[in-house]
């Protein structure tokens, strides 16, 4: 059902709101799951960076044209997010070749040479959006592209790293971000306050004109469409999981639930016209019926302590009957005239 949104709220709020079901379809796709769980074949994950690669080559440059525009202009910051730079040194280490030749590896060649539908179709909207006279709906890209490598991605980074062993952190600088306004790398909490800058700079690009904020709104559920018709065309892991024991972190995207809890910040309190309430990442019920393992292990405890003691009593076998009947009317007796 669709939901009602105030469109004098800010693009940052409208964004969140807006893109809540799209979100929550993407990170629920098989796809989607091989990807965060770390299934992919070494292969078919560096098939996944290069079209992601032409992806982020295609609005990157798109955003380059438009630098001075002033809808993308307050986010305009290629050194800090740029990642286009970041996927063709990764695909490089992966296949282990030099960077400038990887495009010519049999991988790549076959993806260009037929690409899937889902991705020209990927790529032809963001070229489309570049060559208009409005680009201001490229914003609605970069915030699903970037807020999700910030979020999401990080999750995918810790997973990856064990899964194709690069705890070097070699062939995961995609994932990796420069600290705002300086140069060293981002911690979680350095990626939160780039994620506050961001949201801040859409709300001054697109300000209070409600027209804009509908278009960018359409375009960025237009955006996970065309992310979620990535997932769609990966392959099927050779060794897929037997056993899901955690639920898949949202690949892409404003986070609906963070994959780290983080620290408040000023920017993020009550009093913000900005903040968030705290969100709720994974909450396990009880199934109705069933019952706590500590419970079962105690009852099983005191079942067995009570007839240790009642073998150690004597109050077994046919001369126990007796003795436990005179202890019973002992302790009836006790208790009657202490009343």
């Amino acid at each position: 059902m669709a939901s009602i949104l105030d469109l004098s709220e800010p693009i940052a709020v409208l964004l969140r709101k807006g893109t809540a079901d799209a979100h929550e379809k993407a990170e629920h796709s098989e796809g989607a799951a091989w990807l965060t769980r770390g299934e992919l074949d070494r292969e078919e994950y560096v098939r996944f960076l290069m079209m992601l690669y032409h992806v982020y080559d295609t609005f990157e440059r798109g955003l380059d044209r438009h630098a001075s525009h002033s809808v993308l202009q307050p986010t305009y910051n290629p050194n800090l997010l740029a990642r286009t730079s970041n996927l063709s040194a990764d695909i490089a280490h992966l296949l282990q070749t030099p960077e400038p030749s990887w495009k010519s590896h049999p991988v790549h060649v076959e993806l260009t040479s037929t690409p899937p539908q889902q991705l020209k179709d990927y790529i032809t909207r963001l070229q489309t959006l570049a060559d208009s006279s409005d680009p201001s709906p490229l914003l609605a890209h970069a915030y699903v592209r970037y807020l999700g490598d910030l979020s999401g991605g990080q999750f995918i980074r810790r997973r990856l790293a064990k899964v194709y062993e690069l705890e070097d952190g070699a062939g995961l600088t995609f994932y990796e971000f420069k600290q705002l306004g300086g140069s060293g790398s981002s911690t979680m909490g350095d990626m939160k306050k780039i994620k506050e800058w961001y949201r801040d700079g859409m709300n001054a690009g697109v300000g209070d004109d409600q027209d804009l904020k509908a278009r960018i709104l359409e375009e960025a559920n237009i955006a996970f469409e065309l992310n979620s018709g990535l997932f769609t065309i990966l392959r099927a892991p050779s060794n897929p999981s037997i056993m899901i024991t955690s639920p898949a972190a949202p690949p892409l995207g404003e986070p609906l639930t963070p994959v780290e809890s983080e620290s408040p910040t000023p920017s993020s309190s009550p009093s913000s016209p900005l903040g968030e309430a705290p969100k709720v990442v994974f909450e396990v019920k009880e199934p109705e019926g069933s019952y706590r393992i500590s419970a079962v292990i105690a009852l099983i405890v005191a079942l067995s302590l009570a007839h240790f003691l009642l073998v150690l009593g004597g109050f077994t076998g046919s001369n126990g009957a007796g003795k436990l009947e005179a202890f019973q009317h002992w302790l009836r007796t006790t208790f009657s005239s202490s009343g």
